[in-house]
């Protein structure tokens, strides 16, 4: 597998999807549940299993968490973790991955992964990447509406 034909004009930004001034509520990928100052949480409708987030950076293009200022990493980061706590209060989460990647889409994003106990598809180990399944409509529809509302109250805000 070789890197992206593109690679080093997304990397620059140019022709970067994830760059967009729009913040949908909605996209063909998910369901914005969560609306910063520094980024954007996207419930998707596609994952290994239920309770799959991808929190993008919105701004100017920005490849790599070191190429944000001090300000700018922290703001980021602490709305990452806000996002990661309501997903483990909504799903009942064992456990919260975070992985910051953008191998395929070089643009700063985080995708935040609710573990489980019971039901895992892939307990104590990474989620496995050949395994995207369509979640249900009205379910996924339903935990965004969960996951607003526990955002809008803040860290540690009752489920």
């Amino acid at each position: 597998m070789a890197w992206p034909e593109h690679w080093d004009d997304l990397y620059s930004g140019t022709g970067c999807p994830m760059c967009s001034p729009e913040r949908p509520e909605e996209t063909p990928y998910g369901l914005r549940v969560f609306a910063g100052r520094y980024a954007d949480g996207y419930l998707n409708r596609r994952g290994a299993q239920r309770g799959y987030v991808v929190v993008l950076w919105h701004g100017r293009h920005v490849a790599e968490p070191t190429d944000l200022d001090d300000g700018e990493a922290a703001g980021y980061f602490a709305e990452v973790l806000l996002v990661g706590d309501a997903v483990k209060r909504q799903f009942g989460a064992r456990k919260v991955n975070y992985e910051t990647l953008g191998n395929a889409v070089p643009h700063l994003h985080t995708h935040v992964t609710a573990r489980y106990a019971d039901g895992d598809v892939n307990p104590g180990a990474p989620l496995p990447k050949d395994r995207e399944v369509d979640l249900d409509d009205p379910e996924l529809r339903a935990d965004a509406a969960a996951l607003r509302a526990l955002l809008a109250g803040g860290p540690g805000s009752a489920p």
